[in-house]
C-alpha cells in the first residue's frame, strides 16, 4: 500500500521521443529489457526504444502508410507482445481489426 503522506517526484524524464518522432502516442508495453514498444497512433506504426536510448526508435510494425494492407496499420491505439511466438498483437482502431505481426524476419 501507498502511505498517505508519499511524495513523488516532481519531473518526468524522457524514455522515448520527445525529438517529433512521435504523433499521438497512445498505447505502450514495457520489456523484459525496458525496452519500449508504443503505438503510435497517428503515425499508423509501432515503435521501439531501447532501455536508455531516447533518441533513435525504431520501426517494427506498420510504417507503410495509412491503409488495410497486412503491411499496414490504421490508427494503431494499442500494443502488447506475445513472446511464446516473438510477435505483437496491436489493437488496429481504424481497420477494427486486432493483428499479430511476427517480429522474426
Amino acid at each position: 500500500t501507498i502511505p498517505a503522506n508519499a511524495t513523488w517526484a516532481q519531473n518526468g524524464v524522457t524514455i522515448a521521443g520527445g525529438n517529433g518522432q512521435l504523433h499521438g502516442p497512445y498505447g505502450l508495453f514495457v520489456e523484459n529489457d525496458q525496452a519500449v514498444v508504443i503505438a503510435d497512433t497517428l503515425n499508423n506504426r509501432i515503435m521501439q526504444w531501447k532501455n536508455g536510448d531516447t533518441t533513435n526508435g525504431q520501426v517494427v510494425a506498420g510504417g507503410n502508410g495509412q491503409g488495410n494492407g497486412l503491411n499496414q496499420l490504421y490508427y494503431p491505439t494499442d500494443v502488447l507482445i506475445d513472446k511464446e511466438t516473438d510477435s505483437l498483437i496491436i489493437c488496429d482502431l481504424g481497420n477494427k481489426r486486432v493483428v499479430r505481426w511476427s517480429r522474426r524476419s
